[in-house]
């Protein structure tokens, strides 16, 4: 069998690795993993077909000459390379995850480093056991920082994404109610969330000592509990008023997009800054990437440059303006927490007419029902105009709390699935409105962004 060393010394020489035939690069090392409807092993040939120099796998029946590297198993084969390439980096690598935020907190942070630093950042949605390591793996000598973005639907997995990517800087974004059914609910996502505080308690090998530094919002109870019962040194808050933080900071308005004055506490200075993102529940995602561009020394105007540059994609916090209105197209993904924040929002943006188009959220377990009734009844006694509910749970959830005498005088309509809502949207087409459509990515929600 190979052994990690001498797998790593033809990782120098072929750098790039894949792990779909459709997209192979030349020279490049295939890894042949392993799915629940696939075996890659048997792509193995059609890799080396296709120009990848070395192929990776673990059944021996594939093994068709020096170009095919055995192993006891291509996952962790891939994870410990991973380890191993990490080990060789010697730069600040902020690894980050939460319930909400991440990637939009990922993308600040790399837009403001970037200023200064030629910076590697997670692609894409690569941030589980797999992306990781691929993450991880793209990292090259020329790179001076990383961000790395870490995901988790149930408990041990940050833990096993943190010996990967192994942080200098920590930072999770808060902690609410997401992927309850995996975790077991709040307290489970509590827990494995806080695997990256658990990941600084640890010495670092082989010299000892602190692993890192961990950002936190002061503005947060829960982290800052969760920070404090695990007895955390080298902490560096950022939030809005603190006197401990390192930078504070207020939202000046929000119509839609946002516009903060952030204080630099060391030296007092204030400064102003114009995003492109929506969504109050964006400060504190902007605040952390001014904390940690004002932690690593760059200046104000790098880090208001960073700011101010980055654009929102992937339909997270995204504004489409169309012929007849304005959407906040923030379907990526939803839970409880990022409903909620999403709805108090839209109530709280200036304009004419505002609507909710609210889908399922996935994932919930056995809360499902109550979860969906908690956001329906959460978008009645918000301050829009029409609120529409797409998909089974929240129409079985309708049925369980109806109206009431509390609701009669909100305009609310339910559809039991996309295809429904379509049919009712074009029949009864929404106009000169400001439209905030928001659910699981599952939803498919994107469908119905042509008929505004």
């Amino acid at each position: 069998m190979t052994t990690t060393e001498q797998l790593y010394r033809l990782y120098q020489k072929h750098p790039h690795i894949s792990t779909d035939t459709r997209k192979i690069a030349p020279g490049s090392i295939f890894f042949a993993l392993r799915g629940d409807k696939f075996d890659a092993n048997t792509f193995a040939q059609q890799a080396i077909a296709a120009g990848a120099a070395y192929t990776v796998i673990d059944n021996p029946a594939y093994s068709l000459g020096e170009q095919y590297i055995l192993v006891n198993d291509v996952l962790s084969t891939l994870q410990d390379l991973a380890r191993y390439h990490r080990r060789q980096l010697n730069i600040p690598v902020i690894g980050l995850t939460g319930t909400n935020g991440k990637t939009t907190t990922k993308e600040l942070i790399n837009a403001v480093l970037s200023q200064h630093f030629n910076t590697y950042a997670t692609q894409g949605n690569l941030n589980n056991h797999i992306g990781v390591p691929l993450t991880v793996l793209s990292i090259d000598d020329t790179h001076q920082a990383a961000v790395i973005e870490m995901g988790a639907n149930h408990q041990k997995e940050i833990e096993l994404l943190c010996s990967i990517s192994q942080p200098t800087h920590g930072l999770i974004t808060n902690v609410g109610k997401a992927h309850l059914e995996g975790f077991g609910g709040i307290e489970g996502v509590k827990k494995g969330k806080g695997e990256l505080y658990d990941y600084y308690l640890t010495p670092r090998p082989p010299e000892g000592g602190a692993r890192g530094v961990v950002f936190v919002n002061s503005d947060d109870q829960v982290l800052m509990e969760m920070q404090q019962a695990r007895g955390l040194k080298n902490i560096v808050l950022y939030g809005n008023n603190n006197p401990a933080n390192l930078i504070s900071g207020q939202l000046i308005e929000n119509s839609p997009y946002l516009t903060l004055q952030w204080t630099n506490n060391t030296t007092g200075e204030s400064y102003q800054v114009q995003s492109q993102l929506t969504g109050a529940y964006n400060l504190d995602n902007i605040l952390a990437a001014i904390c940690i561009g004002v932690y690593f020394k760059l200046s104000v105007k790098q880090i208001n440059a960073g700011i101010a540059g980055y654009q929102p994609k992937n339909n997270r916090s995204q504004i489409t303006q169309t012929a007849a209105n304005t959407l906040i197209c923030d379907y990526y993904n939803a839970n409880p927490s990022s409903m909620f924040a999403a709805i108090e929002n839209l109530g709280r943006i200036k304009a004419d007419y505002k609507v909710l188009v609210l889908g399922d959220m996935f994932e919930m377990g056995q809360q499902s029902a109550a979860e969906h009734e908690a956001v329906i009844k959460k978008a009645l006694e918000t301050a829009v105009d029409e609120r529409i509910f797409i998909g089974g749970e929240f129409y079985n959830a309708e049925k369980s709390i109806g109206h009431g005498p509390w609701s009669m005088d909100k305009k609310i309509i339910f559809y039991p699935a996309v295809e429904e809502a379509m049919a009712g949207l074009t029949a009864n087409p929404i106009k000169n409105a400001t439209v905030l459509i928001k659910g699981s990515r599952g939803m498919a929600l994107e469908r119905l962004v042509g008929l505004f």
